[in-house]
């Protein structure tokens, strides 16, 4: 009897548990087929928020590099680069028949040619007034300046120029003009980045824009000798490429600022090597301003001396105790120099507050001055310094 109750109980407890085993397994399954989809969807986020995140990072780092490439030197470059003009020129040059045949045939003959030269220059003003050198546009019989926008001038008048300067003024007829804000070359700071812009080589008529080249102000106070009775006084050196058609073309700070007019090169092979000059834009605002007023500056003037550079035989004869200054060989009769108390002898160490060391010092203060000016020197003479003033006659005709 027992055994049957056993058996009985075991049959009707099977249907039970087996529904209580399917039941807690189904349920199971639910719960995690519920936890891995939440591991789904967290994994889904992680990579949604990871492609953001790169996404993201990678236009951060674009922004950088851009603001990185976009400096002082590229913002003063696009500030400029539509002041700078390409200036093509005719010129009428004489030159003398080589040919020793045509010499014996024909006698000593001079021929005159039209010869087309090309530089840079930089436009001050919005009412069209240009500066550039005067060894590219101050003999021109005809010139044209070309604009970064492509329009061209060809009724370009020549205000005035000045060969002892090497500066021309040109105007053309146009208004609100992009322009070139002057700066001031006294501040100019060895070391300094610089930027030189124009026309090397004729390249500006490829695309109608300047080249640009970037270096530092490399020295200051240059005084150069030049040919054709030019002399660059003050002169910035740069080691900015300059090359040939750049003459005339802007010399630039940081700031965007017109510091300089980029004029010449020292080359011994026609190229550049590091070795470029330019007109201090101090300079250069006082020519403009008489070049504006009377289309030249009047330098017939005369002195009315002789002068050497005091060297070591000169300092030892006279038992100087260095050699600096020049001293006055010759001194002209009713010159000003006469009328202002020089005498032969006397040793002039300062013109003007500038230190004289040689003959060149001289010249140079002479390249910038008029008739009319008045030179005041400082003399050593009879071991003593003396002041006097010379005022600069226009020479008779």
């Amino acid at each position: 009897m027992d055994k049957k109750v056993i058996i009985l109980i075991l049959v009707l407890s099977f249907p039970l548990l087996l529904g209580f085993w399917v039941g807690y397994n189904v349920g199971h399954g639910k719960e995690s087929d519920s936890t891995t989809g939440s591991r789904s969807s967290t994994n889904g986020g992680i990579f949604e928020q990871a492609s953001y995140s790169q996404s993201g990072s990678r236009d951060s780092l674009t922004d950088r590099i851009s603001n990185q490439r976009r400096n002082a030197i590229t913002n003063a470059v696009a500030m400029v680069s539509p002041a700078v003009v390409g200036i093509n020129v005719i010129e009428e040059r004489d030159y003398r028949v080589q040919d020793p045949l045509l010499q014996l045939l024909l006698g000593d003959q001079i021929y005159r040619q039209e010869v087309k030269e090309l530089g840079s220059g930089v436009i001050i003003s919005p009412d069209g007034y240009i500066l550039t050198n005067d060894h590219v546009a101050g003999n021109a019989k005809k010139i044209t300046v070309t604009m970064t926008n492509g329009k061209q001038y060809t009724d370009v008048e020549l205000i005035g120029t000045d060969l002892a300067s090497d500066v021309a003024l040109l105007k053309i007829n146009a208004n609100d003009l992009p322009y070139a804000r002057l700066g001031n070359s006294e501040d100019v700071i060895i070391g300094e980045w610089v930027v030189a812009l124009g026309n090397p080589f004729g390249l500006f008529a490829i695309n109608d824009k300047p080249t640009v080249t970037v270096g530092v102000v490399s020295s200051v106070g240059m005084n150069i000798r030049g040919e054709e009775g030019r002399y660059y006084r003050g002169m910035i050196q740069t080691d900015a490429a300059i090359n040939a058609g750049n003459s005339g073309g802007a010399l630039i700070n940081s700031l965007g600022e017109l510091i300089g007019i980029n004029t010449l090169i020292y080359t011994p092979n026609q190229g550049n090597i590091g070795l470029g000059f330019a007109i201090p834009i101090n300079r250069v605002k006082n020519i403009v301003i008489e070049l504006k007023k009377h289309g030249k500056i009047e330098r017939n003037f005369w002195v009315g001396w002789e002068i050497n550079t005091v060297d070591e035989r000169i300092a030892r004869g006279l038992r100087l105790s260095k050699t600096e200054g020049v001293i006055v060989s010759n001194i002209q009769r009713n010159s000003p120099a006469r009328r202002a108390g020089l005498e032969v002898g006397d040793i002039i160490t300062e013109i003007n507050g500038d230190k004289i060391t040689s003959e060149d010092n001289v010249y140079a203060i002479l390249s910038d001055a008029k008739a009319g000016d008045t030179l005041r020197l400082k003399v050593f003479r009879d071991n003593r310094t003396i002041t006097l003033d010379i005022k600069l006659e226009r020479r008779a005709q």
